[in-house]
């Protein structure tokens, strides 16, 4: 068995000796929907439940550890113990009544050095999970094989503060960097990328239910394909505008040479144009705003 050093000892028995040992592949987030300390929490698997955590992490500060790491807990449904041996090491999170609150800073703290000595531990890799059996980091709700009746844990508020905060505080803390200011930089043309990924996946990545693994990355790159399609049209509109406008001012300039035309004709027929552009203009626009 395995006993993380940050945490507080306090072990379940009968269940530590006689569940069976795992191989830990995962770490899986959760939150306990109720406002209690480590030792609530470990009160509560002890004496109202058959079911455990390995971990609980509370406002506080405190981390409590109740079954080693190298030991079957059951708070993960199919990701508990697998047939070949491998499974999930799983933290239950102190929250409100409504698992509605995002983490504290001492809960970000404790998940973030829980993550790091798990992978230094058991060499966890520094992935968030591709699919429900893959090594790597996750929260509950992100595969339904993690849970047996479906489930909305740790919330909304945690799965953001986990894919922008949490998850990139442990890879950044296990690469060797803990410094969490840095001198202000000019953003390069890869963060921006970096920056405009991280938002697709914000926005259409992580609320896409996981009924198959990459809808929200085909989500996100369609939408992105649409919006280059919207941008090429208000492009060519805007071009055939200004073409437009060139030709009427090249009109009126033969005819104050002398020509054919009216000056009051001319000018009706340039404006004609514009107007014509300008309406092929506020439909791609009004396309882009229903996009």
């Amino acid at each position: 068995m395995a006993w993380y050093p940050g945490a507080i000892k306090m072990e379940l028995q009968p269940e530590s000796d006689a569940q069976p040992a795992i191989r830990p592949t995962q770490f899986i987030v959760h939150s306990i929907v109720a406002p209690w300390t480590a030792r609530r929490t470990y009160e509560y698997w002890r004496d109202s439940t058959n079911l455990e955590s390995h971990f609980g992490v509370d406002y506080q500060g405190d981390v409590g550890q109740y079954i080693g790491t190298e030991t079957r807990a059951d708070a993960n449904a199919g990701a508990n113990r697998r047939h070949d041996g491998t499974g999930a090491v799983s933290a239950e999170t102190a929250s409100n009544l409504e698992a509605s609150d995002p983490w504290n800073a001492k809960q970000i703290e404790n998940l973030i050095a829980i993550g790091v000595w798990l992978h230094e531990r058991h060499g966890i890799p520094l992935r968030i999970c591709r699919g429900h059996g893959d090594p790597g980091f996750g929260y509950h709700s992100m595969f339904p094989q993690w849970s047996t009746s479906g489930t909305a844990c740790p919330g909304r508020a945690r799965i953001r503060q986990f894919r922008e905060v949490v998850f990139p505080g442990i890879v950044a803390r296990a690469n060797g960097h803990t410094t969490p200011q840095e001198d202000d930089m000019a953003l390069t043309r890869e963060d921006i990328e970096k920056v405009a990924q991280r938002v697709w996946e914000k926005d259409h990545f992580i609320n896409v239910p996981w009924g198959t693994e990459t809808n929200g990355q085909w989500m996100a790159k369609s939408i992105l394909v649409d919006n280059g399609a919207r941008l090429r049209a208000l492009q060519a509109a805007v071009t055939e505008l200004a073409a437009r406008g060139a030709a009427r001012d090249a009109v009126l300039a033969r005819l104050a040479e002398g020509g054919g035309l009216s000056a009051a004709d001319a000018q009706r027929a340039a404006e004609a144009g514009a107007t014509a552009a300008l309406d092929r203009l506020a439909i791609a626009l009004a396309a882009e705003g229903e996009g």
